[in-house]
């Protein structure tokens, strides 16, 4: 949480970081600590203190918030990938393509459709009647893998609306993410210095294998049929999108970046300057 809210904080303050990748980056970092902020300390209040009990109300609140923020995200992590290949095989072309208008356009686009996915997801589940056990056996109030165990009601509507959302929010970001690494890798294997070539993979590589993670694990718990025997493994997938991803995404997209890097000295020796009496 604290290298996201650094992020933030470098974004917001730093005038050359004033650009489309960092504005997304931002929104992502903003997302991340959300996200944790949801989860986390219930979670961690749980194991400390044994008490794994939620009201109602809480939980539904958790859940709207965890699917929106999981939604949007899915498309972010698109639009990110999307504004690297103009700026690495158009660059001539990316202050022209990727605008200011444009780059907030994409970020409003993928928060709305967020909100839309969870408001629909958690209405539906208003709807149904409850009168099982009212156990979910997860760490976090994740109602959908659980819907048909503890409601009395016909949960198939439901349980088709979260398939379809989660194709939707899932592979084609996926796809358009994958795509657009093909693109920047075989522009980078046109670099005629080998250094530059190496630098070029280790970023995308890192990038990729963080995307691999949160989007396979996405697809792996939602889209594949629920089964009892598979309930223990999903929950420990589910970790990679809850905890694992939102801990490296600062490492992986801004700290090694040296621009960012940068403004962390800067900022550190502004500090200091004024600090000393």
């Amino acid at each position: 949480m604290a290298g996201n809210l650094l992020i933030i904080v470098l974004v917001v303050t730093v005038q050359h970081l004033h650009t489309p990748m960092y504005f997304f980056l931002g929104n992502l970092s903003f997302l991340e600590i959300c996200c944790s902020s949801t989860i986390l300390p219930k979670m961690l209040l749980s194991l400390w203190l044994g008490e794994r009990s939620i009201s109602v109300k809480a939980c539904f609140i958790q859940f709207f918030i965890f699917t929106c923020l999981g939604s949007t995200e899915c498309y972010l992590l698109s639009t990110m990938s999307y504004d690297r290949y103009l700026a690495i095989c158009k660059p001539l072309h990316y202050a022209i393509l990727m605008n200011g208008r444009l780059s907030f356009q994409l970020a409003a686009i993928s928060w709305i459709s967020g909100v839309l996915v969870s408001t629909t997801l958690t209405v539906k589940i208003s709807w149904l009647s409850f009168c099982g056990p009212n156990e979910i056996d997860h760490y976090f109030c994740d109602i959908s893998s659980d819907i048909r165990y503890i409601s009395c009601s016909d949960t198939r509507l439901f349980e088709l609306s979260g398939l379809i959302f989660a194709c939707a929010f899932t592979l084609p970001p996926f796809l358009l993410t994958l795509l657009s690494y093909v693109f920047i890798i075989v522009s980078v294997l046109r670099i005629p210095s080998t250094t530059g070539r190496r630098k070029a993979f280790s970023t995308c590589s890192s990038h990729l294998t963080v995307v691999a993670l949160y989007y396979g694990t996405l697809m792996l718990v939602y889209m594949v049929p629920r089964s009892k025997n598979l309930r223990d493994v999903k929950k420990v997938l589910s970790l990679f999108y809850t905890v694992l991803t939102p801990l490296v995404n600062p490492l992986i997209y801004s700290l090694r970046n040296m621009e960012v890097k940068e403004a962390m000295r800067r900022g550190c020796k502004r500090l200091l300057i004024y600090m000393t009496p």
